[in-house]
């Protein structure tokens, strides 16, 4: 039966090796794992759809399509109306998968190979490819999720919605849009990021009684990034503790027209328990930025000046919001990045160090799609392609922990990746990245190493946006999360 989400995640063809070898660990034959994948999904629709009572079930060719037939022959023997709408000639099938399609017709079960009039079902059970989708989806099965997706009626996945990557989230050319996806023996990572968080539907999760062993035995590909991190890097403060003990964050940035981008960044630094925050900016703002938040210190700065007390005094860095492209800018990001203290790199100055690229073990840098393609020297579509493999390029070429933010944000280290399931469409609004800068270097400040202030960071600023959103996405505004951040932290 379904279960929360587990916490590692693997590629999908460790899943496809790994199941075969825990199934020969535990002597189980491979057909039974079929019938528990089809019970499995089939408990879902129940529990989610008590009320159904006429089933479609799309199948295509291999192992997907006979967890389809499982299900067939469940939903039939409970009394249902089952019509299996087949994209293949089921006589073709080999393997468990012609087993199941067997026992179908065994029990009096049949198939269409015409086009159903799909709105008149209560629910589709997407059964037509599996995770070893390796091309573009077309012909017939192309047509076929596009009808599936018109019908209005609900779709339930199985393992994973058809048309998608299992390794990336890419859609590879047209994807089922599920309402439900039961995901199978493990979690698959392109489940977690990019287009398949618009295409999973509720994402749950079937270990089918083998998943304890699976995991003993596999090596995960990452980690998703849990509830309980709190607890582990931001234990209760001593009843002693004072602001010496909590780090000091300089923001840098801010230049004319673009001072709210280090105002939400500072803010952010003091909403999640730096010690102090002082904001680096130009003269015109400084005013402001008391006035807005007055437990902000503020320097002005201007090119030919000093900026050594200010970086001796500080112990973390966040360089990059609004800090523009003119002459201003680019002499503080020449003084900024020269320092050795720990720093989070955004916004302009990830555009900036893609224009002037240079390798450092101690920063974050925390770009979004297109600042993204600007560091790789790419397209936005070639970053979206496989965010996995984009987020590593980025580490391997600049060093430090990069982040991938968008939906499924993705943190990596050159070793290990962590990927944030939370965070919602409203938070596609200026200012979103501003206060991630300011979360993630106020937990360096406060002791968190590279990596886990990343994750935590990511985590979140995704939840207090989560929190924020129930009042409505659309119209989120980025200063909307600060009191829900300050709730998370305490």
């Amino acid at each position: 039966m379904a279960t929360s989400l587990p916490q590692s995640f693997y590629r999908a063809e460790q899943v496809r090796e790994g199941e075969q070898a825990v199934a020969q660990t535990l002597n189980i034959p491979m057909y039974q794992l079929m019938l528990r994948a089809g019970q499995a999904v089939f408990d879902s629709i129940n529990q989610y759809y008590p009320n159904v009572a006429r089933l479609l079930i799309v199948c295509g060719a291999g192992n997907n399509a006979g967890d389809g037939y499982v299900i067939a022959r469940l939903a039939k023997s409970s009394g249902l109306n089952v019509t299996v709408w087949s994209l293949v000639d089921p006589n073709k099938l080999s393997g468990d998968a012609a087993t199941a399609w067997q026992e179908w017709t065994d029990c009096g079960g049949d198939y269409t190979k015409s086009q159903p009039v799909v709105a008149q079902f209560d629910v589709i059970v997407d059964a037509i490819l599996g995770t070893g989708l390796s091309r573009t989806v077309e012909g017939d099965v192309a047509e076929a999720i596009t009808a599936v997706n018109q019908s209005q009626v609900p779709i339930v996945a199985v393992d994973i919605p058809s048309g998608l990557c299992a390794n990336s989230g890419y859609v590879k050319g047209v994807a089922v849009n599920a309402d439900i996806t039961v995901t199978l023996i493990a979690l698959k990572q392109g489940l977690l990021t990019g287009q398949a968080v618009a295409h999973r539907g509720e994402l749950i999760f079937a270990g089918l009684n083998v998943a304890t062993a699976f995991a003993r035995q596999s090596e995960p590909a990452g980690q998703l990034i849990r509830d309980d991190i709190n607890d582990q890097y931001l234990p209760t403060r001593s009843r002693s503790a004072h602001k010496g003990l909590f780090g000091r964050v300089l923001c840098l940035g801010g230049d004319h027209g673009m001072a709210g981008a280090i105002t939400l960044s500072a803010q952010a630094a003091l909403r999640t328990g730096a010690g102090l925050v002082k904001v680096v900016t130009q003269k015109d703002h400084t005013l402001m930025l008391v006035t807005r938040q007055p437990e902000l210190m503020t320097q002005s700065w201007a090119p030919g000046q000093s900026l050594s007390e200010a970086l001796s005094w500080a112990t973390h860095l966040v360089i990059g919001p609004g800090l523009g492209n003119s002459a201003w800018s680019e002499a503080l990001w020449k003084i900024a990045i020269a320092s050795r203290r720990p720093k989070v790199i955004d916004a302009d100055g990830l555009n900036k160090l893609a224009r002037q690229p240079q390798q450092r073990d101690d920063w974050i840098l925390t770009p979004h799609p297109g600042e993204a393609a600007r560091l790789l020297g790419c397209d936005v579509d070639d970053v979206e392609l496989d965010r996995f493999a984009a987020v590593k390029a980025i580490q391997t070429r600049y060093g430090g922990v990069a982040v991938l933010k968008g939906a499924g944000t993705i943190v990596y280290d050159g070793t290990n990746y962590a990927v944030a399931n939370v965070g919602n469409p409203g938070m596609a609004s200026g200012g979103m990245g501003d206060i991630l800068s300011g979360v993630i270097a106020s937990l360096l400040a406060q002791g968190v190493d590279l990596f886990s202030a990343a994750a935590l960071g990511c985590y979140l600023h995704g939840k207090a946006g989560d929190h924020a959103a129930r009042a409505g996405e659309r119209g989120l505004l980025a200063s909307d999360l600060l009191p829900h951040l300050q709730q998370l932290v305490d």
